[in-house]
């Protein structure tokens, strides 16, 4: 986990600044060093982190997020 990736992620289930809070607690778990910015409107997050897309997806995914990635 040394490089920074730039990634942009359809999440589902988001519903309320509760679930935008707790989308960005799951990825800072993976990289406390991570810079997440959540559209709940859109129903997805852009995260700069050096976990990679699949450790982000199934994290948000065991948290109750399902996410995939979106193409930017």
């Amino acid at each position: 986990m040394d490089e920074r990736h730039d990634l942009l992620m359809a999440v589902d289930g988001m519903t309320c600044d509760g679930c935008v809070n707790a989308v960005r607690r799951i990825v800072h778990r993976l990289d406390p060093q991570a810079e997440v910015a959540v559209d709940l409107e859109h129903g997805r997050a852009r995260i700069v982190t050096r976990a990679d897309t699949l450790e982000v997806a199934d994290a948000l995914g065991k948290g109750g997020y399902p996410a995939r990635a979106m193409t930017m």
